[in-house]
């Protein structure tokens, strides 16, 4: 009985040295574990902060977007309408300087020219006309040139410079004109041949997918889009020069009528 007691309570003995040996293993683990979790933890956040700030990063200027859109549309369809709108910039730009040049004070013009008239200084008065820049001191210098032939020359001396006048003032609005009509044409021929494009790809594909036909219609789309543009901007301002002549002309009409009056009221 006392040797079974014995080997009885040695081995109770191991038992629970083998159990306390497995809780401090367990024990160990999970704190492990947990160690490793803290530390993978925080280095997660960085990478949420990383994935946030990425759409911000894909944020693409006007220039770039622009940029992309022209290689899409491709460049031997979207460079003739370029070209179409800077020639059509740099002669919208000539015509306003010019017509801004040629503005006149009509009314300050012709009080100087009457007061020279009335004593008699025709010489001031065309030394005046030539000092002022602008079509309508043009017009006048004329009709005083030819003062001294009677009226009716000086009549027919303002109507003629006055077409002459009037010629210069709407120079180079065929060739604005000849832009705005030609930028369009050249988006609608682009589109045509994108169509042409995307039924070819659907012949040789044997499928009508949107992926087939997207190329093909993408130039379509962005060369009749970019034509378009190009067209209504040159247009605009072909409307501000019509109005601008339109004024000029004006100015020269009612300022050539003033100025016979004046030399018909100090006739020789």
């Amino acid at each position: 009985m006392s040797i079974f007691g014995l080997l009885t309570f040695t081995n109770l003995n191991g038992v629970m040295a083998q159990q306390a040996a497995k809780d401090k293993a367990a024990t160990e683990a999970t704190e492990q574990v947990e160690a490793t979790t803290d530390s993978v933890a925080p280095a997660a956040e960085p990478e949420m902060e990383e994935v946030a700030a990425t759409p911000q990063d894909d944020t693409k200027s006007f220039h770039q977007v622009l940029k992309e859109k022209y290689i899409q549309g491709g460049a031997g369809w979207m460079t003739p309408v370029l070209l179409c709108l800077i020639f059509g910039l740099a002669l919208v730009i000539e015509r306003i300087l010019y017509l801004n040049m040629a503005t006149t004070n009509v009314n300050k013009l012709l009080e100087g020219i009457e007061e020279n008239v009335k004593k008699g200084n025709y010489e001031g008065a065309k030394e005046l006309c030539r000092n002022t820049r602008g079509p309508v001191a043009s017009i006048f210098y004329q009709g005083l040139d030819r003062v001294n032939e009677g009226l009716d020359n000086v009549e027919k001396a303002v109507t003629s410079y006055g077409g002459v006048q009037m010629a210069r003032l709407e120079s180079n609005l065929t060739w604005i004109s000849l832009f705005i009509a030609i930028a369009p044409s050249f988006g609608f021929l682009g589109t045509v041949v994108g169509m042409v494009q995307a039924f070819d790809a659907i012949e040789v594909a044997g499928d009508i997918s949107p992926t087939v036909v997207a190329g093909g219609m993408k130039v379509a789309l962005l060369t009749t889009i970019f034509g378009l543009i190009v067209a209504i901007i040159l247009q605009i301002f072909y409307n501000y020069i019509l109005t601008k002549i339109e004024s000029l002309v004006n100015q020269m009409e009612d300022g050539s009528i003033t100025f016979m009056d004046i030399l018909v009221k100090n006739k020789k």
